[in-house]
């Protein structure tokens, strides 16, 4: 590409002459390409963003073809429950983020299986996520269907778009979270959309998207004082926006157990647990999430199939440390 300064872009500044000739490109784009060489003129590379241009010169941007990085496979052990030529489920542990994304393009899910599946998955559902039709949190532990073909994906796609409604699918989480709700069951049906001023965060908000989830309470925990102080609760989706389970119990006035996005005016509340409580949260690190059940429709065989998890260690400490103190 070529630029011919005309004078009148408002400052002699390299980059803001770009930026005002140029508005296909960002401005941070136009800056790396400056740093990276990119930008000449009379054919020499200027590296400055600062530099003064004047009327006249005649700037040559160099814009390399945008090309999606491809994960590399990487030997990444996997816990699998289940495998055919279709699907792969999986039982995510604790601190596996799912796909290559800003800050973790190496060391994900979809690394280790593209070392495990080889080529099969190339291609099916994007560069940096084929095969995944659905995801689970960094901390978020338990099962995951992957897609090892287009047709499986095509059909898991259409199941989590369903959620459920008319078909067989079904998740479920088993969540530790802090006091006991008033209802031991209830369905929380609350929008939820990008947090106003956090936007690593979701919140509840009015125009946000369609977010229902059940809960049933499976077991209460107390307190030094004789109160409840947590609860197990049993969690299904109906629909599957980011962060919904932690939103929406963080919402109904009890959030999950060491989730530090959404709880962390709860951390007081762990004065009242026993020691060896504290000890088991303290830790755990995480949120206390575990998606323990998946049921799907086979994609080939039209077959209803059903895999529970079990808790894992952490979390079953923490369980065994709260009902000690009973």
């Amino acid at each position: 590409m070529t630029v011919t300064v005309a004078g009148d872009e408002g400052s002699p500044r390299l980059d803001r002459v770009l930026a005002a000739r140029l508005p296909e490109l960002s401005r941070s784009r136009l800056k790396a390409l400056i740093l990276a060489g990119q930008v000449s003129l009379r054919a020499e590379a200027v590296r400055d963003p600062a530099y003064h241009v004047a009327a006249g010169d005649t700037i040559t941007i160099d814009v390399p073809e945008a090309v999606p990085a491809e994960p590399a496979a990487e030997a990444i052990p996997l816990q699998i429950v289940y495998e055919d030529d279709d699907i792969i489920v999986i039982d995510k542990p604790a601190g596996l983020v799912v796909h290559p994304a800003a800050g973790h393009e190496t060391g994900t899910l979809v690394n280790a299986l593209i070392a495990h599946c080889g080529a099969s998955l190339s291609g099916i559902g994007g560069v940096k996520r084929p095969g995944i039709v659905h995801r689970l949190d960094k901390d978020t532990t338990g099962l995951m269907v992957v897609a090892k073909n287009d047709h499986a994906h095509a059909s898991l796609s259409a199941q989590f778009a369903d959620h459920g409604r008319t078909g067989a699918m079904e998740r479920g989480y088993l969540a530790f979270a802090w006091g006991l709700p008033h209802r031991p069951h209830g369905t929380i049906n609350a929008p939820i959309d990008r947090h106003p001023h956090a936007r690593d965060k979701m919140a509840v908000r009015p125009r946000g998207r369609e977010a229902i989830t059940h809960y049933e309470v499976q077991e209460s925990f107390t307190g030094r004082d004789g109160k409840p102080v947590a609860a197990m609760i049993a969690c299904h989706l109906e629909t599957g926006r980011t962060h919904q389970i932690r939103v929406h119990l963080a919402h109904l006035g009890h959030p999950l157990m060491g989730d530090a996005v959404y709880g962390p005016h709860f951390k007081t509340k762990a004065n009242q647990l026993a020691p060896a409580a504290r000890a088991a949260l303290e830790g755990l690190g995480r949120q206390a999430l575990h998606a323990y059940l998946l049921v799907i429709e086979h994609p080939r065989t039209g077959e209803i199939m059903r895999w529970e998890s079990e808790l894992p260690e952490d979390l079953s400490l923490l369980g065994d440390a709260l009902r000690a103190a009973l």
